[in-house]
């Protein structure tokens, strides 16, 4: 199974590199502040890498086109939604494992 890149990036080269400089640039006013204040304060290793994961994960959100109209249908409450148990149905059938 491969990984797609969704709204633009390719695994060569993601929408938000995951550097602490890709990642600054992506946040979104305050944010990139409290990513900085974290980032200072962790230790290098597990402790630092996992700052790095988490933020770069909010940098993807910060970046994604659909950002705005995703997050207005989840307001409206017309936001599409699946149970966890449609999702392993559908994973299953493809042959997921």
């Amino acid at each position: 199974m491969s990984a797609q890149p969704v709204h633009g990036g390719t695994p060569d080269h993601p929408r938000v590199p995951r550097t602490i400089g890709g990642i600054s640039g992506a946040l979104r006013g305050s944010r990139r502040a409290q990513f900085f204040a974290e980032l200072l304060e962790a230790q290098q290793g597990a402790e630092l890498d996992g700052v790095l994961n988490a933020w770069w994960g909010r940098a993807m959100l910060d970046t994604d086109p659909d950002r705005d109209r995703i997050r207005a249908a989840a307001e409206a409450g017309t936001l599409p939604t699946t149970t966890m148990e449609e999702v392993l149905r559908r994973r299953q059938e493809r042959g997921a494992q």
